[in-house]
């Protein structure tokens, strides 16, 4: 079944971050995954739980794909940029 990750992120030093777009896209690629969406304007219509900040869609083909490429060794050292320059939060689920 298809999974989605879903990140927000709150950038704290965008020149950097720009170094972790750039690495984390081919990664992405090889364990299936591609962006449906990026960083787009917001348009928050309800906020009782939760006040997003820079939504990220990716899709994968499942939920292992999506895992293994969280958890890769090659994914690890850019994941380290992200936590250097950003604060996340990373939501992978399954739909249709």
């Amino acid at each position: 079944m298809t999974a989605y990750l879903l990140v927000d992120t709150k950038i704290h030093d965008v020149d950097e971050y720009e170094k972790y777009k750039l690495l984390a896209k081919p990664i992405i690629g090889k364990f299936g995954g591609k962006y449906l969406s990026r960083g787009a304007d917001l348009d928050v219509v309800e906020d009782d739980l939760w006040s997003p900040a820079r939504l990220v869609l990716i899709e994968f083909p499942d939920s292992q794909s999506a895992r293994a490429f969280i958890d890769s060794e090659e994914y690890a050292p850019v994941k380290a940029l992200r936590h250097a320059y950003a604060d996340c939060t990373l939501v992978l689920f399954e739909g249709s």
